[in-house]
């Protein structure tokens, strides 16, 4: 199937009954109705839904990279992001990309499609088994958990930890417990009771009570802007440097 089949595809499947009930009954406005995805699919979005904290958060990601690597990104996220980590990865690595949603899809192949070391598809992180003889060096989740429901949150971190070799390393980028002087946590309070219902999961949760074993790994936790946001890192324990 050619990139121009591809996306109309997409488009036709926009609401396809394999969606995640979650996706079309908190979400569609967000990642499921096409028009109000194409408006929302900008750097300048990203950047005020962030509170000018985006090009920090995203080099918290890109400084994990490097060229050659073999990374995969969980889900799809709005502006350059995807093309900037596709690019710092560069033609000798491989960058695949999942994402539940059809016309997440369909954005992620156009910003993609000049870059044929990249690969995008249409699955659902909790389920995906990666691709056969492919071990990823780097598997990130940017801004997904806040957005799942409870279950989901533990399908998905130990999905990638169960992917993860020895040697690589797993990245969270997300929400964090805003400190109590930090004005913004009232304003998300009012955010998330209207339109995030999963996302304070993470204010009362550290991102390693999702996982099942999570003794045998190494959790680094970074947080910034009073805590609101939070980049975790993890590797096997038994990795050099990281042994007992």
């Amino acid at each position: 199937m050619d990139m121009k089949q591809s996306s109309s595809w997409a488009m036709a499947d926009s609401y396809d009954a394999n969606l995640p009930d979650y996706m079309t009954e908190v979400y569609n406005w967000a990642y499921v109705d096409p028009k109000k995805v194409r408006w929302l699919d900008r750097n300048l979005v990203v950047r005020v839904l962030l509170f000018f904290n985006d090009q920090r958060l995203i080099r918290a990601y890109l400084n994990e990279i490097r060229e050659g690597m073999k990374v995969w990104q969980v889900a799809h996220v709005y502006g350059d992001l995807v093309k900037r980590v596709a690019d710092k990865v560069g033609s000798r690595g491989i960058f695949h990309l999942t994402d539940v949603t059809p016309v997440q899809i369909e954005h992620a192949q156009q910003k993609l499609a000049d870059k044929p070391w990249c690969k995008v598809m249409r699955r659902d992180a909790a389920d995906f088994f990666g691709e056969e003889g492919v071990d990823y060096d780097l598997i990130c989740s940017f801004f997904l958990l806040h957005e799942v429901p409870e279950n989901k949150k533990y399908q998905i971190v130990n999905r990638m930890l169960e992917l993860l070799p020895k040697g690589g390393k797993a990245i969270f980028v997300d929400y964090g417990r805003p400190a109590k002087w930090q004005p913004i946590r009232y304003i998300l309070k009012v955010v998330n009771r209207l339109l995030e219902p999963f996302a304070e999961a993470l204010w009362n949760n550290e991102i390693k009570h999702y996982a099942r074993e999570a003794e045998k790994f190494v959790w680094e936790k970074k947080t910034f802007f009073g805590g609101v946001y939070q980049c975790v890192t993890v590797r096997h324990k038994e990795c050099r440097g990281f042994s007992k």
